[in-house]
């Protein structure tokens, strides 16, 4: 029940089966996603979900269907670049694509460098590579150009962070089993722009070499092994010299803004802008996927961007393009201000689509969307998970509805300190979901002295 969705491993659910669909880079074309929304309509019941690793997942996917939607979305160029020579099968390889970076690589104004070009052969790298085909569908790596937009406070078994272009060749800090930090301290070491994907390679090479049966992630290795010397031994299988100092000691990743997801902002190119909306808790249906990518096709260059928040990006507008995608983004129900709703609220599928939830998340969700006021923020956002796993997060939510019942949740607050507990202090018990949100309310309302 734990299992990685994949392209051809169709995991069982409540509601039928789940399929994951990895995005490179989190980028969808428009004929892509029309291909999707067909199969989901054909093969499963429609409903489609924005993960927070910048993935689709198809749920309810029908009992002797599986092979027909796998061969579907493949024919539409969707799974892993397979080398001809591979002993691995396609579910192997698919498993293992798991680099994240921006959704705005590229784009982002305030990017330090342009990721897509250390993507491509990272990922080149990882579907060629027999030995990686052994690795957890969970190892994750992260490359950051130093964007605005970009998740930081997902952990990554590997990380890449660029550091301000102060040398004659750009670097990048590297850490383990974490995030880029905007403390400083968290960069084990860095190593110029050019020498990423080597390191990268002999990285994933010596975990491997030096892994157990049970260490599957990073942090498990990292129990019996240090990770400067893991660093330095896998730069020493590939001549790599890592660089050192008060600098790295000192530097920190600068501040992030997740808001920029939501409405219009221009890029990089001043002439291009890119709009953004949010659906309710990252699902939607079939019918809003074929014309999101018939938008991106009118308005912009033809292909969206899934972000990690559970949004989507339509790109390479121009000026005079931008108002309508935003309308079509608000007529298929998106929100596109930071202080709507929507924005501030994050659900797993919930009891109708897990054993393990006590609640209905989903429906819980729009119940809340429809109480909470709207001005909500980055500080008062929230999390509904239907049990403890916390599938539908990968950080610790400012707020967090654990459920105990259906209906019924404890309202947990994210702590100052990491000994609370991974959802934070508990401050209320057993609240029903107009409880929840006069609580949720209280802190975004204006103090009457102010």
């Amino acid at each position: 029940m734990s299992a990685c969705p994949a392209l051809t491993r169709i995991v069982a659910a409540r509601d039928g089966g789940l399929c994951r669909i990895r995005l490179p880079g989190g980028v969808l074309h428009a004929h892509e996603a029309a291909a999707i929304a067909e199969a989901a309509t054909l093969h499963a019941s429609g409903v489609i979900e924005l993960t927070n690793r910048a993935n689709l997942q198809l749920r309810g996917v029908r009992s002797g269907h599986e092979a027909a939607l796998t061969a579907r979305l493949l024919q539409a160029g969707l799974g892993p670049q397979m080398p001809a020579d591979t002993p691995h099968t396609i579910e192997a390889i698919d498993g293992i694509r798991n680099l994240m970076i921006s959704p705005l690589a590229g784009h982002d104004p305030q990017a330090l460098c342009d990721t897509r070009a250390l993507a491509a052969p990272i990922l080149a790298l990882l579907q060629s590579e027999p030995r990686f085909a052994t690795l957890s569908p969970k190892f994750a790596l992260l490359l950051d150009g130093g964007e605005q937009l970009m998740a930081i406070d997902h952990p990554h078994d590997i990380w890449l962070a660029a550091m301000p272009a102060d040398y004659d060749e750009p670097r990048f800090a590297v850490g383990f089993a974490g995030c880029p930090s905007l403390e400083a301290g968290s960069a084990l070491a860095a190593v110029v722009q050019a020498d990423v994907p080597a390191l990268l390679d002999a990285l994933l090479h010596t975990f491997i070499d030096l892994a157990g049966t049970d260490d599957t992630r990073m942090r498990n290795l990292l129990v019996a092994h240090d990770a400067h010397v893991l660093l330095q031994r896998a730069a020493d299988r590939v001549g790599i010299a890592l660089q050192h100092g008060s600098q790295i000691d000192a530097w920190r990743r600068a501040p992030t803004d997740p808001t920029k997801r939501l409405g219009a902002h221009p890029q990089g190119d001043p002439q291009r802008w890119y709009a953004g909306g949010q659906p309710l808790a990252g699902r939607i249906d079939a019918a809003t996927l074929r014309e999101l990518g018939a938008l991106s096709a009118r308005h912009g260059d033809g292909s969206l961007r899934v972000t990690p928040w559970q949004s989507v990006l339509l790109p390479n507008l121009t000026a005079n393009s931008v108002e309508a995608a935003l309308s079509g983004l608000h007529a298929l129900g998106f929100a596109c201000d930071p202080a709507h709703p929507y924005a501030a609220i994050v659900a797993c599928s919930g009891s109708t689509g897990c054993a393990k939830s006590a609640a209905d998340t989903k429906a819980d969700a729009q119940r809340l969307a429809a109480l909470l006021t709207h001005d909500r923020t980055t500080s008062s956002a929230v999390h509904l998970t239907g049990c403890t796993r916390s599938c539908a997060a990968a950080h610790c939510a400012p707020h967090t509805l654990l459920a105990v019942a259906a209906g019924r949740y404890d309202l947990y607050q994210r702590a100052d300190t990491s000994s609370e507990g991974r959802f934070g202090v508990c401050i209320a018990h057993h609240l029903t979901i107009e409880q929840a949100a006069a609580q949720l309310n209280r802190p975004a309302r204006k103090s009457p002295d102010a």
